[in-house]
């Protein structure tokens, strides 16, 4: 029931994506970096990653000012996803508005050393 419970959150999710996600996805759709797949609002355990490659288990999560107060939550959910396998990196949408070369920047080392742990 949880499956799908996110799958359909997913679905909503990713016709009402903020404007620092629609940005970040404009860059790294289509294979764009490096030829790696990303996918948005991906249901992964018990919760939706804001982006995905499954194919080096990395996930990309934007954070914005509601997650000022979040950060406890924020840590027990990439330690979450962390026991799942996947790497996680997190940015703040002021970082995709005001410095996306640098995001940019680390998600491709990131895809370059998918052994690097996060």
């Amino acid at each position: 029931m949880e499956r799908c419970r996110n799958t359909n959150l997913a679905r909503e999710l990713r016709h009402s994506m903020t404007e620092a996600e629609t940005r970040l996805w404009y860059q790294v759709r289509d294979r764009r970096l490096l030829g790696y797949k990303f996918r948005r609002q991906v249901p992964i355990g018990k919760y939706v990653a804001d982006f995905a490659c499954l194919e080096v288990r990395l996930i990309i999560e934007l954070d914005g000012s509601q997650h000022l107060d979040a950060t406890e939550k924020d840590s027990g959910r990439t330690n979450d996803l962390v026991a799942l396998g996947f790497r996680v990196l997190r940015f703040w949408n002021d970082d995709v508005f005001l410095r996306l070369n640098d995001v940019l920047e680390q998600i491709v080392a990131s895809l370059r050393n998918p052994a690097a742990v996060e």
